[in-house]
């Protein structure tokens, strides 16, 4: 099992720019896919991003689309979300997870098929 580390969180203002990273353990990060999810207070966790094993394919939430985009570089077990334009009602703390099979062609969205979460970090967009 892959174990998970984000960064890059805090508190920006309205239309302002972060960058999240999550670091991974283990030797299986080069073949499983990889998500980033979101949970804001009273709310379900919800899907944000998501890439393929190989880097090779993206699928982003209808929320997010144009403003964030997420990456990976499997030589430093790392994905990162990059997040543009940001509003205030991205205000949440953000995970990321790794998907429970590998090499798998299909980018999934379900919490079920993650097996791995790292422990979140918080994201703060002022108005």
């Amino acid at each position: 099992q892959v174990q998970l580390v984000e960064s890059g969180g805090g508190l920006v203002q309205a239309g302002g720019s972060l960058r999240l990273s999550c670091a991974a353990s283990g030797r299986t990060f080069s073949s499983t896919n990889m998500g980033w999810f979101r949970q804001a207070p009273g709310k379900e966790r919800e899907f944000v991003a998501g890439i393929r094993w190989s880097g090779d394919y993206t699928q982003l939430a209808d929320s997010v689309k144009g403003r964030f985009t997420i990456s990976r570089d499997n030589a430093k077990n790392t994905v990162y979300l990059q997040m543009n334009s940001l509003k205030p009602e991205d205000t949440a703390v953000y995970y990321c997870a790794a998907d429970r099979s590998f090499y798998s062609a299909y980018l999934r969205r379900d919490l079920s098929a993650f097996g791995s979460w790292g422990q979140g970090t918080q994201v703060t967009v002022s108005s």
